[in-house]
């Protein structure tokens, strides 16, 4: 390739550090696509025969068929996968390979391919999250009723429903697809056609292109075309925040199955065990995902280091573009299919979260709010009322419904037996019925909601 202007090749580490090819191998499905429609415009707008271009797209063809049934052969000589393309067509179809090139460079090339490379991991990406939101939302509405303990600080807050903490998780998710979609959305333009960095002089025609490859428009700048990876970023960025909150969850898992907690049984299909204590049920594929988070979140780090010090237009620090994109597509679709499998499958013990939710005074606010209501009770001084009936109960080793009326309203004489109407968790989460509430009403509206939503999708 570059025999015209070096009368030598490359040293050995050269030849190394300049190769792409072990990684930019995955484009090869991109590469053709765009190359396809490039040589087809070329042909409509006769800067190419169209007999040439005929030849060129069947074997581009031909490439293709060889590279699906065999794999991409790794020639480090040829550099990356733009080079094996070109040499193997040139060895199909001969010299009239070399026109394939006419009125493009490497630089508008990969733009192009990573830019559809990486729309076609988002959509695999949002495929993939909308199969977990289908399990939550599933696992939601059976435990839309079944309490559990609710926590700020990792410690006993208020109870909730089962169906309510499982939905957040479900927001979560439509969240992340949001930040894929609007990903998708910017990346949408086609850098074809910018050639090196300032254009070309032949009479191209952007648009056909772009609409070929199912861009929405032709990019605007040639310099910012070929040097562009926002588009990366994005993407990366979509998937730092979805790794976060599958991770999240993963913590959840693995606390919920420990047994202190006890709140879920792992299915063997996302269990490891121990090679020394029998007994042991380890949740590997949950921490694995807790830790591909920190994996992903470095590989929006390592490209935001690689592009922060570039000028206009092209360098070859670009070429490290890819490397944290493809690992993250990876780490990202093995954490939520295995996230999707686990919410599948655990077996919650609803009675185990059940006698911790009555556990720990977790309707001290419910009697704050009933002090409020009922007494008239400014809340500040509820909630001092109520610290001292947690003491109380503390002292006689019980809950607070374990008082008696004579013991609260030796406390403070304005309670009444109402109130022992929401001291239980489930007068406590059938109260909580304001919209996005825990109240088991609310849990099923809001699980209708979302399956109506995926169902039109």
């Amino acid at each position: 390739m570059w025999g015209g202007r070096f009368a030598e090749g490359p040293a050995a580490v050269m030849r190394e550090i300049n190769a792409s090819i072990p990684f930019d191998k995955r484009l090869w499905r991109q590469d053709i696509a765009a190359s396809k429609s490039h040589v087809a415009m070329l042909g409509a707008q006769g800067i190419v025969s169209s007999d040439d271009a005929k030849a060129i797209s069947e074997g581009l063809d031909r490439v293709a068929a060889e590279y699906e049934a065999d794999g991409v052969p790794e020639n480090l000589d040829l550099e990356d996968i733009h080079m094996h393309v070109e040499s193997r067509l040139t060895e199909l179809i001969g010299p009239v390979a070399g026109r394939l090139h006419t009125a493009r460079s490497r630089n508008d090339q990969v733009a192009t391919d990573f830019r559809l490379w990486v729309r076609d991991a988002i959509d695999a990406m949002d495929a993939g999250l909308a199969a977990l939101q289908w399990a939550l939302v599933k696992r939601a509405g059976e435990h839309a009723d079944a309490v559990m303990p609710g926590f700020t600080h990792l410690q006993s807050a208020q109870p909730v429903t089962l169906g309510h903490h499982l939905m957040a998780y479900y927001e979560m998710a439509k969240r992340d697809r949001s930040r894929f979609a609007d990903a998708r959305g910017r990346l949408n333009e086609s850098p074809l056609g910018s050639a090196a960095l300032a254009g070309t002089g032949f009479a191209l025609d952007r648009e056909a292109t772009a609409a070929a490859l199912g861009f929405d428009r032709p990019t605007a700048n040639s310099l910012d075309s070929v040097s562009d990876r926002d588009f990366a970023l994005d993407y990366l960025y979509a998937a730092s925040v979805t790794a976060m909150h599958l991770s999240r969850l993963a913590e959840e898992i693995v606390i919920w199955a420990s047994q202190p907690y006890g709140f879920v049984t792992l299915p063997d299909d996302y269990s490891t065990g121990s090679s020394i204590m029998p007994q042991k049920r380890n949740p590997d594929a949950a921490e694995l995902v807790r830790g591909h988070a920190a994996r992903i979140s470095g590989c929006l780090v390592a490209l935001l280091g690689v592009m922060k010090g570039l000028p206009l237009a092209y360098a070859k620090d670009t070429q490290d573009d890819k490397p944290p994109v493809f690992e993250t597509h990876d780490l990202l679709g093995l954490s939520i299919a295995a996230m999707t499998g686990m919410v599948e499958t655990l077996t919650f013990r609803t009675d185990r979260m059940r006698a911790l939710a009555e556990s720990g005074f977790a309707t001290a606010t419910d009697l704050a709010d009933w002090l409020v209501r009922e007494g008239d009770v400014p809340f500040r001084e509820a909630h001092h009322i109520v610290g001292a009936a947690v003491k109380a109960a503390e002292a006689k080793g019980c809950g607070l419904d374990g008082l008696s009326l004579g013991e609260l309203q030796a406390i403070d004489s304005r309670i009444g037996e109402g109130v022992y109407d929401v001291l239980t968790v489930d007068a406590s989460v059938a109260s909580r019925s304001s919209y996005g509430g825990t109240a088991p009403d609310q849990v099923r509206a809001r699980v209708e909601e979302a399956r109506k939503a995926l169902d039109e999708e």
